[in-house]
C-alpha cells in the first residue's frame, strides 16, 4: 500500500455514482507498503478501502485477485471482499487507472508477534491452502524464483562500493537456482504474508489483507516467506531468527495440513529464495522509487542479514532448534 495517485472530490463522486454504498464523507491516503495507491474511505456508518492499481500489477491479472478474495470470503477465510458496481463489475477507472473498492477489515497489525500468534497464523495459512487448492484460478508468480535474475540486473548499483554486494547476490542466486526443488505440492499462495498484512482484534486473528502478490506456487514457499517475515526478532540492531516462533508456525500449519518430508527437506533453499526476493525488491525500490512518491522505503539490510542466517543453516531441524 502507498499513495502514488492523488484523488479529490471528483473521483469520490465517480465512486458514489458507480457503487451502491452510502455517500463517502471523507477519504485519506494510506502510506504503508510500496505497490498500489490506497485510500481509506468513510461514509456515515461504514469504511472501505479504495485501491488504485499501479505499475507492477498487470491489467489482465487484476480479475484473478478479485475472484480469489471473493472465493476466500465465501469459504469463510477472513479477507477484504471486493465490492461490485451497479453493473456487476469489480473494477472502475479513476485517473485513467484501474481501481477497486473492498470491504474494510476490522482489527490492525501487531508490531510484535508472540508464539501463540505464530501458531494461529500457521493454522490460518493451512486453511487457506486447503481452500485455494480447489480453486480453478491461475496466475504465474511474478516474483517467483525465475524472475529474480532480471530483477537483479535492473537494480542500479550506484557506486563501486556495492560491487561486493552484487557478487554476493549473483552467487546466492546461482546456488538457489541450482538447488530449487521440483514438483512440491502447490496451489494459490498469498505470497506476501508480512506482519502488516495480518490483522488482529482483541488478540485474535481477524483476517488477512493485500492479496496482490497471490499466485500459484509451492505451499512450502509460503511457509518460507512467513519464516522470513514473521519469525525474526530485532535485537541489538540485528535480526535474529526465533526458532520457537518457527516451530509454533509449523505446528499450527500441521494441525490442519501435513507437511511432507520432501517439503521439509526443501525449507532451507526456499527460505534463501524468499529472503533474496525481498532483498532484491527492496534494493530496487531503494534505488528506483521516485522521490515525489508518498511512500516509506523499507530497509534492504534487513533481508541481507536474514539471507546470511539461512546460509548458516541446512536441515529442517536447524530451523526448529
Amino acid at each position: 500500500m502507498a499513495v502514488y495517485t492523488k484523488i479529490n472530490q471528483k473521483e469520490i463522486k465517480i465512486i458514489n455514482e458507480n457503487f451502491n454504498i452510502d455517500k463517502i464523507k471523507s477519504f485519506k491516503g494510506i502510506k504503508q507498503g510500496i505497490e498500489n495507491t490506497n485510500y481509506l474511505l468513510k461514509s456515515k456508518n461504514k469504511k472501505y478501502i479504495l485501491t488504485i492499481f499501479e505499475k507492477r500489477v498487470l491489467q489482465k491479472e487484476i480479475p484473478f485477485f478479485m475472484k480469489l478474495m471473493d472465493n476466500l470470503n465465501n469459504s469463510k477465510i477472513n479477507c477484504p471482499k471486493p465490492l461490485k458496481t451497479k453493473e456487476n463489475k469489480y473494477l472502475i477507472k479513476l485517473k485513467n487507472k484501474t481501481a477497486c473498492i473492498v470491504s474494510f477489515l476490522e482489527g490492525k497489525d501487531k508490531k510484535i508477534l508472540n508464539i501463540n500468534n505464530c501458531y494461529v497464523i500457521g493454522k490460518t495459512i493451512a486453511r487457506m491452502h486447503l481452500v485455494t487448492n480447489k480453486m480453478k484460478l491461475n496466475r504465474k508468480n511474478s516474483m517467483g524464483i525465475r524472475n529474480l535474475k532480471p530483477l537483479l540486473e535492473s537494480i542500479k548499483f550506484k557506486s563501486k562500493k556495492f560491487s561486493n554486494l552484487k557478487i554476493f547476490l549473483k552467487n546466492n542466486l546461482r546456488d538457489i537456482n541450482k538447488n530449487w526443488p521440483k514438483q512440491l505440492p502447490k496451489g494459490i499462495i498469498h505470497g506476501d504474508l508480512f506482519i502488516d498484512n495480518i490483522f488482529f482484534k482483541k488478540n485474535k486473528l481477524s483476517g488477512i489483507i493485500d492479496f496482490y502478490f497471490a499466485a500459484n506456487d509451492y505451499f512450502m514457499y509460503e511457509i518460507a516467506i512467513c519464516i522470513n517475515a514473521l519469525c525474526f526478532d530485532y535485537k541489538k540492531r540485528k535480526f535474529q531468527m526465533n526458532h520457537k516462533k518457527i516451530k509454533s508456525l509449523v505446528k499450527g500449519y500441521e494441525s490442519v495440513k501435513k507437511i511432507s518430508i520432501k517439503e521439509k527437506k526443501s525449507i532451507n533453499v526456499l527460505c534463501k529464495g524468499a529472503a533474496l526476493r525481498y532483498l532484491l525488491t527492496r534494493l530496487y525500490d531503494y534505488s528506483n522509487t521516485p522521490k515525489t512518491a508518498l511512500i516509506k522505503i523499507k530497509d534492504p539490510n534487513e533481508y541481507y542479514q536474514k539471507l546470511l542466517s539461512h546460509n548458516n543453516l541446512n536441515s529442517f531441524k536447524d530451523y526448529l532448534n
